[in-house]
């Protein structure tokens, strides 16, 4: 990745945000930042800015501006716009002080569906493309396209207002806005639209968001869960890749590189969330990698409590991604057929997590032409490098078929 797309990476969100609390309009603001994008291509040539996220705003707000003088405005949004100029930000409304978590929250208006809530703000502050968030969402790249068209037009016509979200107003759309940080956590957890295995930027912005979230409302076990979540997971990052790139699994990790820090601020929130005792599925995750962190080693790993955790899990959300992370630990005390029997009737055919499960339960039964096919399946249905290189070393190493042996005999 250049130099440019990592400053565009890391700050499209927070100029999207800002001019979206500017203007109030969230088309002008999309297209005024790429315009700045644009510019700032001619621009750095010769190198990025000091401040390249002041230098966007500045770009993108006199861009906004002139784009509305071009559509010959009315004379009051006129004036309201050439205002504007300033650009001293403005005096932080309601009872949430940052633009990009402001953002969210308005996206997740209870006007839009729940799924395009998600996805406009995962385009909006994850500067995600459509095909992003379409293999987040498992379906088809033409699909997710138009729910944004949609959830865009649905704002317009309905005249929802870009502004800080009243008090009361929050809760109902927390459950939105939880799914959206886990999302934009995921993508750089294990990225799928980068040449890098691992989208940092991604990690540590939703990471900051859970915080003030958190903060936000320190009495919702929901959020407490969620942050403790993201701090575990975040706690093993450095250990989830080899020096050549390569996805390093958990029971291979080295645990000494693990964040100690990370992993008791996860814990202490763990507790926490177990005292309120109203459980959901941010707090049910953290509590599974609660026990992975709590392992000295992989072979210690209460394998039993984990099947415990996923069953209450399913009990509150019965999905197939749920079934399956519960297959994959119930193999580590039922053995590798039971789980197979599980996932294979599992409706995941297109998630490249299944086919990596099945193509190492196969392994795990001497199954190799079958684990071949699967680790095959799995390859293509994932473009994060790392996990590539991992699942090609895997399918490498079996034992060839009878028919490659004989073709390499009779060379």
């Amino acid at each position: 990745m250049s130099d440019l797309d990592a400053v565009f990476k890391r700050e499209y969100g927070q100029v999207v945000a800002s001019l979206a609390r500017r203007f109030g309009d969230l088309d002008l603001a999309e297209e005024a930042v790429g315009d700045a994008l644009v510019t700032a291509v001619e621009h750095w040539r010769s190198g990025v800015p000091a401040n390249p996220g002041g230098w966007l705003t500045t770009t993108a707000t006199r861009k906004a501006i002139d784009r509305l003088r071009r559509e010959s405005v009315r004379d009051s949004k006129h004036q309201a716009a050439l205002a504007l100029v300033d650009d001293t930000p403005a005096e932080p409304t309601g009872p949430i002080g940052d633009d990009r978590l402001r953002l969210i929250f308005t996206c997740c208006h209870p006007a839009l569906a729940p799924e395009a809530r998600v996805a406009l703000t995962l385009r909006l502050l994850g500067g995600l493309t459509v095909a992003d968030i379409a293999r987040a969402f498992l379906v088809p790249e033409t699909t997710m396209a138009q729910r944004l068209t949609r959830a865009k037009a649905k704002i317009k016509k309905a005249g929802i207002p870009f502004r800080v979200p009243a008090a009361e107003d929050l809760a109902p759309r927390l459950s939105a806005v939880l799914a959206v940080l886990y999302l934009i956590f995921n993508e750089g957890y294990l990225a799928g639209s980068s040449d890098a295995p691992v989208r940092r930027e991604l990690t540590t912005e939703a990471i900051r968001l859970a915080r003030l979230l958190h903060q936000l409302l320190p009495d919702e076990p929901a959020a407490t869960g969620l942050l403790a979540l993201l701090l575990l997971s975040e706690s093993r990052l450095c250990s989830r890749f080899a020096e050549d790139g390569e996805l390093v699994p958990l029971a291979e990790q080295d645990r000494g590189g693990w964040d100690r820090r990370l992993i008791a601020e996860g814990h202490e929130l763990v507790r926490t969330c177990l005292r309120v005792n109203r459980p959901d599925r941010y707090q049910l995750l953290a509590a599974v990698n609660a026990v992975h962190t709590d392992a000295p080693d992989a072979a210690a790993t209460d394998w039993g409590q984990i099947v415990a955790l996923y069953d209450q899990l399913y009990a509150l959300e019965p999905t197939p991604v749920v079934a399956l992370n519960r297959a994959v630990a119930l193999a580590e005390i039922d053995g590798p057929a039971v789980a197979l029997a599980q996932i294979d009737a599992l409706p995941l055919d297109g998630y490249h997590s299944w086919h990596a499960a099945r193509a190492d339960l196969l392994r795990r039964l001497g199954r190799g032409a079958e684990a071949r096919a699967a680790y095959d399946a799995a390859i293509a249905a994932t473009r994060n490098p790392g996990e590539r290189a991992y699942l090609a070393r895997r399918r490498g190493s079996l034992a060839p078929t009878r028919d490659q042996a004989t073709a390499g005999n009779s060379g």
